[in-house]
């Protein structure tokens, strides 16, 4: 007999005392609008506003939290890429439904297919083909198209985060009819490591668009503020910058125009992790200068296997996080920047380790600093619980970034800011049994955590 698919309504809020706290909690924020300030989810999709193919490419393929699962139970990766045979991507999801037992990805998903698809049956072997049909005849229907989906998940705002290079045509083509609504995000990470494959026609074809001359350190660095003028004009409202570490010691003038020199003759060797620490001192000052919010994800290995980088690209599950460093790395920028009106810098880590001992001190100190959630691997219900219990004591709640969800699945998004809330109604009601906080305040607080802090953070 398949397993119905039946959510519970408490799901994710604590047992005990605090139960009923939490439920009161959570229901004053569940309805609150989104603000999807760190999105992935490509502008075209709204821009063209076309059905979802097929239930494969829309839950399975573009979500490397599911596909890295079944890879490391054996299912080739080959085999769950995009081009295959949908419904047979969508046969091994489901025969493998077992393997996302206690991940968020579980909680993300059933979410998505009871309160999003109104999917009655689990998945598994013998229901995969009634889903993919069920599925497939949902996403036909008018009300699923990318754009009536952005009001019934009462999403207010999408960023995409796109390459400095990016034309933003899509972005273009939506400003007419939904002006603010889905933004751009600056993101340079490609232009500023010299020894990213590509860099030097990546730098061209920034002149090209920005009119300067990057056979100079200088023009470069002008076309870097032309592009991001360009931005700012279609929406954006931050950058994002994705370094493996967060070095921000600034070179000389002509030091760095020297390291830039040799990378365009391919000679930059070691000093191209030097020179992207360099940059992002640079941008934190054209942050000063413009107004757009930074945000700084470091620490994540990318691409840990060059086989399946050559074969299938990037984004396929194999970025791994190593240890990183905030105190002394980001010394250098924050005695320059860290008081500066008019500059924001949110932080985001999958180092854990850091949360007590270097991001809340931080944060809790300097008043352009604020905590971003967490992030990637530690999105999920017990690294969202940790984080409030790391970081708030020294932080205070006034300064965290409110929630983001960092997804390229767009379906998911409702789920990422359901957990959130739920998780976070449960840490509120804590304090509130603990007689910490009275419940009128953690009222106010949750509605902080849920919108209030994410728009003031992206302004």
């Amino acid at each position: 007999m398949p397993k119905l698919l039946q959510p519970h309504p408490d799901r994710a809020l604590p047992a005990g005392e605090a139960r009923d706290i939490a439920r009161r909690i959570y229901e004053s924020v569940r309805e609150l609008p989104l603000l999807c300030f760190h999105g992935h989810v490509d502008a075209a999709l709204f821009a063209t506003n076309e059905p979802f193919g097929d239930p494969a490419d829309l839950l399975v393929v573009p979500d490397h939290y599911v596909t890295r699962m079944l890879v490391s139970q054996g299912v080739p990766l080959e085999s769950l890429s995009a081009g295959g045979d949908p419904r047979e991507i969508w046969r091994a999801f489901c025969s493998h439904w077992h393997l996302f037992r206690g991940t968020p990805s579980r909680y993300w998903i059933e979410h998505e297919l009871a309160e999003v698809l109104g999917v009655k049956l689990a998945p598994s072997a013998e229901t995969a083909d009634e889903l993919y049909d069920e599925i497939s005849a949902r996403l036909a229907e008018p009300s699923f198209r990318p754009r009536a989906l952005l009001d019934s998940f009462r999403i207010e705002v999408i960023s995409t985060t796109d390459a400095a290079t990016d034309d933003l045509g899509h972005h273009k083509a939506l400003a007419s009819s939904m002006p603010g609504r889905v933004i751009p995000t600056f993101r340079p990470d490609a232009l500023v490591y010299v020894d990213t494959p590509g860099w030097v026609e990546a730098v061209r074809l920034l002149g090209e668009m920005a009119g300067t001359d990057t056979s100079t350190y200088d023009g470069y660095l002008e076309g870097l503020r032309v592009r991001r003028r360009a931005f700012i004009e279609a929406g954006a409202l931050a950058t994002d910058h994705g370094h493996l570490s967060a070095s921000t010691e600034p070179l000389s003038d002509e030091k760095a125009r020297a390291i830039y020199a040799d990378a365009l003759r391919g000679e930059a060797g070691a000093a191209a992790e030097t020179f992207a620490g360099h940059m992002l001192f640079q941008m934190a000052a054209m942050s000063a200068e413009d107004g757009l919010v930074m945000q700084l994800h470091p620490g994540v290995l990318r691409n840990h296997n060059t086989d399946v980088l050559g074969r299938f690209g990037r984004d396929r599950g194999y970025d791994i996080p190593v240890r990183t460093e905030f105190t002394r790395s980001l010394r250098p920028l924050l005695e320059r920047f860290g008081h500066a009106e008019g500059f924001g810098l949110v932080l985001f880590t999958v180092d854990e380790t850091v949360y007590s001992r270097e991001l809340a001190p931080l944060a809790g100190v300097y008043p352009t600093v604020r905590l971003g959630a967490p992030w990637w691997f530690l999105d999920s219900p017990d690294g969202m619980r940790r984080f409030r219990e790391l970081v708030t004591e020294t932080a205070g709640f006034a300064n965290m970034s409110g929630f983001v969800d960092d997804t390229r699945a767009f379906l998911s998004i409702p789920a990422r800011h359901d957990l959130a809330r739920r998780i976070d109604a449960g840490y509120l009601a804590k304090l509130v049994t603990e007689h910490r906080l009275e419940e009128d305040e953690a009222l106010e607080v949750a509605a902080d955590l849920a919108y209030n802090l994410a728009s003031t953070t992206y302004r």
